[in-house]
């Protein structure tokens, strides 16, 4: 089974959100299983912290300087350097006018135009590293445009003629709207835009991916049902129930060789679920590292997130006071709004000593986070899968969530009489509901025993990619399958 993986961003390399992870792990666990499987990605020049953490001699050797891709109108070049990520091969693409802007996301047509640029140098690619990938694994909008361009312009390559499309929704609120007029720009004829990209007058590579590709996928199968919904569809909902049959949910997994408290040498002190003792030298350190007292005693409530209102971040907001006359100190790691940044500074100023914000990306200070807090707070609008909740889950943080996409589907509301359940989750959208969650943990906080327990109860979970990596290899099956 040959695979190439297509996406926009691929952990360490690039990242400005859980689609990296993803596209960083799961290679690597594929590659353990046996799987053929190449990843392809941008090469980014001139990331700054809050944009991703690449640098620029992060992207292993130059392969080759004269990729030759037949796009807007003519032929574009572009050089390929390789890397290895536990012997799963990277390849970037590498072209100054598209990537090197110190930006992995801009907006607008030129934004579309650069993503169409790395659709069809990915294809190029292929030909050129090995023989016809069986799968070609799309993720989310910036590759929508790999299955239409297999469709139209490759149409009569033998080369891919026996080569399937699994088109991976990660989230669909980003959908790569784009000017119809530059459609010929990209290489697509007017009738492909009728019948496969047209959005209420715009052009859509979000449904261009949908559309077109061999199967579909999204990274919970709670997120695969809500997709076909008015509520969470995004107005694709129609074209997604259309295409059910070939939709499945597979549940993102967590990346056990970064994320594990038994091994993080990010953080203070190791511990495990058999000695929960460095937990709390952790939260120690956490709490120096914000210049927050170090009271052990409270409850430490925090938050890794954009600063968006996906994200819920207007519930936390509403919320945040009344945490806090309750005892409990917040930290907040993220970016986003600037409304919200400048709230939350506001309320970290107003008490500063129950307070402590970072804003900006840090992967170290996300390890030491998950480590050192009591509570993790995710009330998301929306949430396709979340994987913060499932490394909180691994360092026996709690989470408090509310009940969407993969967060209804790994958090389990923990019972005082039977001890099971694995955190807190609400489902109506109000800050009511969510502080309601906040005092049935604290309650249960202040009773240490019975904590451990529902610590433990998360540490137990096995969300780990090579669980994750078999769904994959069993869907690549299936769907090479139904195209031959």
């Amino acid at each position: 089974m040959r695979v190439i993986l297509a996406s926009s961003e691929v952990f360490p390399y690039s990242k400005t959100g859980g689609l990296a992870d993803v596209a960083g792990a799961l290679p690597k666990a594929l590659a353990r299983i046996g799987c053929d499987i190449s990843v392809v990605a941008p090469r980014y020049i001139g990331l700054g912290r809050r944009h991703g953490d690449i640098s620029d001699d992060h992207t292993g050797e130059l392969l080759f300087d004269d990729l030759s891709i037949p796009f807007a109108g003519g032929v574009r070049y572009a050089a390929v350097w390789r890397d290895w990520m536990d012997g799963a091969p990277i390849y970037f693409i590498d072209n100054a006018e598209y990537f090197g802007h110190g930006y992995i996301y801009g907006s607008g047509n030129f934004d579309v135009e650069r993503f169409a640029f790395f659709s069809r140098a990915s294809l190029e690619l292929a030909k050129r590293i090995g023989g016809p990938p069986d799968i070609i694994h799309c993720n989310d909008w910036q590759t929508g445009f790999i299955p239409a361009y297999l469709a139209t312009a490759y149409a009569g390559d033998s080369f891919f003629e026996r080569t399937a499309t699994l088109f991976t929704i990660h989230n669909l609120g980003y959908q790569g709207f784009f000017d119809p007029n530059l459609l010929s720009h990209l290489g697509f004829a007017w009738d492909v835009y009728q019948y496969g990209m047209e959005f209420h007058g715009m052009a859509s590579a979000m449904k261009s991916g949908i559309y077109f590709s061999t199967a579909l996928s999204t990274v919970s199968p709670k997120y695969a049902q809500e997709i076909q919904t008015p509520e969470f569809g995004n107005k694709l909902d129609g074209l997604l129930r259309w295409r059910r049959i070939d939709l499945i949910g597979i549940l993102n997994g967590v990346d056990y060789h970064e994320w594990s408290p038994e091994t993080d040498r990010n953080i203070a002190v190791n511990y495990s679920i058999n000695d929960l003792g460095g937990k709390l030298e952790c939260k120690r350190d956490l709490l120096q590292r914000y210049r927050l007292p170090a009271d052990l005693e409270k409850p430490v409530v925090a938050i890794i997130s954009r600063l968006t209102t996906q994200k819920g971040i207007d519930l936390v907001a509403q919320s945040i006071w009344r945490m806090l006359e309750a005892g409990a100190l917040f930290i907040v790691l993220g970016s986003g709004a600037e409304s919200y940044e400048n709230y939350f500074q506001h309320v970290r100023d107003t008490l500063p000593q129950q307070v402590g914000v970072y804003f900006g990306y840090n992967n170290t200070l996300a390890h030491q986070i998950e480590a050192g807090a009591d509570m993790f707070l995710m009330p998301s609008a929306y949430e396709p899968c979340g994987l913060n909740q499932m490394y909180s889950l691994k360092y026996g943080t709690v989470p408090i969530v509310r009940g969407v996409g993969g967060l209804d589907d790994t958090i389990h509301n923990f019972e005082r009489a039977t001890e099971k359940g694995n955190g807190y989750k609400f489902y109506d959208y109000s800050p009511d509901r969510l502080i309601e969650k906040f005092y049935e943990a604290l309650m249960v906080y202040y009773d240490r025993d019975l904590w451990r327990k529902l610590q433990r109860n998360g540490m137990h979970a096995d969300h780990s990619w090579d669980r994750v990596a078999h769904d994959y290899f069993d869907a690549y099956q299936r769907v090479a399958a139904a195209k031959k």
